[in-house]
């Protein structure tokens, strides 16, 4: 299955992907990886990995159908069957959505419903989670439409919220679950 990776960030789901199908575990190959964000590190992980990197933003193509067909170019040039939202910070645009729909899934750093939507991303979950007084918080994954969050989920896994908990150390335990649960994801589509 060919994969394009969409991050904004560091790319340590991106990782973990690149790890599982590089140990033959997950029978996928990423073959584009894709950014809104020029300076992400995750564009870095992706070369030493030897993936091909895009960077594609609104700053970038300032008219919306260049930037709309800017991503479509890519997806179609290699063929993509599965693209995966791994930290990747935006709504992506309608027409790939309907292009893809179906064969698009994000990785969420929360429990949806709850904490999902537009805003909630980042730090801004887990201090949510935090204020909210909630024993648990963990990660989704989820089936991607037109709207943040809004999606079938495919996979869900808990994370106890500890007493003492600030929302950096929640994260990092989220993250954790996070790495594991995405090439699972992956893998299920594939079977």
């Amino acid at each position: 299955m060919k994969l394009a990776v969409f991050i904004s960030g560091g790319g340590t789901n991106l990782q973990a992907l690149i790890d599982t199908c590089a140990k033959g575990t997950l029978k996928a190959e990423i073959k584009a990886v894709i950014s809104n964000n020029s300076k992400a590190y995750g564009l870095d992980r992706a070369r030493q990995a030897g993936l091909e990197t895009f960077h594609i933003s609104r700053i970038v193509y300032s008219d919306e159908e260049d930037y709309q067909n800017a991503l479509m170019d890519v997806l179609e040039e290699f063929e993509i069957d599965l693209v995966v939202l791994a930290g990747y910070m935006k709504l992506l645009p309608s027409v790939v959505v309907k292009k893809y729909y179906g064969r698009i899934i994000n990785i969420h750093p929360a429990l949806l419903p709850k904490y999902g939507g537009k805003g909630m991303y980042g730090m801004k979950v887990h201090e949510a989670v935090l204020q909210s007084g909630d024993k648990f918080s963990g990660a989704t994954v989820h089936m991607v439409d037109d709207k943040y969050d809004q999606g079938p989920i495919l996979i869900q896994r808990r994370v106890p919220v500890q007493n003492g908990d600030t929302p950096e150390t929640l994260a990092a335990r989220v993250l954790e679950v996070e790495h594991q649960i995405l090439p699972q994801a992956v893998s299920l589509f594939i079977k």
